[in-house]
């Protein structure tokens, strides 16, 4: 008898801790989430939107061990700049010189690319890995890359991978406008920003 009357006072008070949760506890109206329109080519992801202010050469040293492979390029437009992202696989974090040239002429082979554009920016990516070393499948999609909403970039070709650098240039519609870069990492991304004029 003594354990029925214990059994059955702790099913009350579960029962009763239960209701207590239903009516005092955790109790939030469940609110729909804001409507989102999704824009093709813009992201907002780190790092932060800012216009770039000058033209000139940048450099940034890779982490020590970096093997990191191309596995997508993306384009969007921000206010005032447009974006271009390299997302990338492998290991560490990338280095980067990315400056304007005359002619993009490819590492290695020598080859001239003809890139559109009225200005074609240099992008070397330091501290990459061929594909096969990196574990990583490669990008493997439209070259160039463009999009008609993102003015400022003409197209991006195609990268190569020669001697530890990924090489790729971006064909720029205005005459050698401000650019930033930057990398991010988890995810790892290699990220150019162009001034519109």
């Amino acid at each position: 008898m003594r354990n029925r009357t214990v059994l059955t006072l702790a099913a009350c008070a579960a029962l009763i801790a239960g209701c207590d949760n239903a009516d005092h506890g955790d109790h939030t109206e469940a609110t729909p989430a804001p409507a989102t329109t999704e824009v093709t080519g813009t992201f907002t992801e780190s790092p932060p939107a800012r216009v770039p202010t000058d033209a000139l050469p940048k450099r940034g040293a890779p982490s020590n061990g970096a093997a990191v492979t191309v596995t997508d390029i993306r384009l969007g437009a921000q206010p005032g700049f447009d974006r271009i992202v390299y997302d990338l696989g492998g290991t560490g974090t990338p280095g980067w010189i990315v400056q304007y040239a005359d002619r993009a002429i490819q590492d290695g082979s020598g080859k001239v690319v003809e890139v559109a554009g009225q200005s074609i920016l240099e992008v070397q990516i330091t501290g990459s890995a061929y594909p096969f070393d990196s574990g990583v499948t490669p990008y493997a999609g439209p070259d160039p890359v463009t999009d008609p909403s993102v003015p400022a970039v003409a197209g991006v070709y195609r990268t190569l991978v020669f001697e530890g650098t990924t090489q790729s240039f971006i064909g720029v519609a205005a005459d050698r406008p401000a650019f930033s870069v930057s990398a991010t990492s988890d995810p790892t991304r290699l990220v150019i920003d162009i001034a519109r004029p």
